[in-house]
């Protein structure tokens, strides 16, 4: 039972039926009693509450009535309005139509909070929203080939010897060249790296081993000699790390198959034609291609 009460094809069959009745309802009042406006108490109290949360305090009695008088007369040229028929091939109207059915289908578009299956499934089968990218803990030595020109191989090496002797010298960044961005690299996600450096830099750092200096790697600013520190493997996160996130994506993309399920269903209760555009009109699109 459970199950057929979350389906969403109950709650579109559901809210077909009340939009149906709503519409009898009020095409049978307006035919019954069609100079009548009535301000029921559901308006008042909603003018009462919007007032108050706007001002921060209830209306005067001055303003209360000022406000009735305002709903009347938008009660009277709206249905004037209709009875001239202005709604008709008004583009901002009918978007905003659209809108409202689309609210409608939003509201019921997520029913139940998912349950940690539902999450779990949804994290599993899109694994590339949620993966952790591959974080790499680097240092550098920037080797400016302005400043080493055709010495720039022979002073790499002698570099390299230097660094890699020295071990963990905290002093290792005074022997480069300067260095706008820096000279060492936290956990850093390979996608950020690529940003700075290039792609061909985080390809390159992908064949060092760990603990050693090694180069000369080149990078959109030139060559550089590095030692990584750390480097993790991309992964798919466990469903607690990420779960506002799936949560997010979940709901979303269960609107999305409402909202289209709901228009689907409507959409039957129509034919639709195309006319064929004029010759004229045809050119003009197919000039465009």
């Amino acid at each position: 039972m459970k199950k057929i009460l979350r389906e969403p094809l109950l709650h579109f069959l559901l809210l077909g039926a009340a939009i149906f009745v709503a519409y009898s309802s009020v095409a049978t009042l307006n035919s019954a009693e069609p100079g009548k406006i009535v301000i029921t108490q559901g308006q008042l109290a909603s003018m009462m509450e919007t007032f108050t949360l706007v001002r921060q305090r209830p209306p005067t009695r001055d303003e209360w009535e000022g406000l009735i008088r305002a709903r009347v007369r938008e009660e009277v040229y709206y249905r004037e309005a209709l009875a001239l028929g202005l709604d008709k091939d008004d583009l901002i109207i009918r978007r905003r139509l659209q809108q409202k059915m689309q609210f409608i289908s939003d509201d019921i578009g997520v029913q139940a909070p998912p349950t940690d299956a539902d999450l779990n499934a949804y994290l599993k089968a899109h694994p590339d929203k949620f993966r952790v990218e591959q974080q790499i803990t680097f240092r550098q030595l920037y080797l400016d080939a302005a400043k080493h020109g055709v010495n720039l191989a022979r002073d790499a090496t002698q570099l390299l010897a230097k660094l890699n002797q020295a071990g963990g010298d905290a002093s290792f960044a005074a022997v480069g060249d300067p260095f706008p961005l820096g000279n060492t690299f936290t956990a850093v996600p390979a996608g950020e790296v690529a940003n700075q450096f290039g792609e061909k830099f985080v390809a390159n750092l992908s064949e060092l081993q760990t603990g050693y200096w090694e180069g000369p790697v080149e990078s959109g600013y030139g060559m550089h000699l590095v030692v990584i520190s750390e480097r993790t493997k991309d992964r798919l996160p466990a469903l607690a790390e990420v779960r506002d996130a799936v949560r997010r994506e979940w709901e979303e993309a269960r609107r999305k198959e409402a909202n289209e399920k709901f228009y689907q269903t409507l959409l039957k209760h129509y034919t639709v034609t195309i006319e064929q555009p004029t010759a004229e009109a045809a050119k003009k699109i197919a000039a465009t291609k």
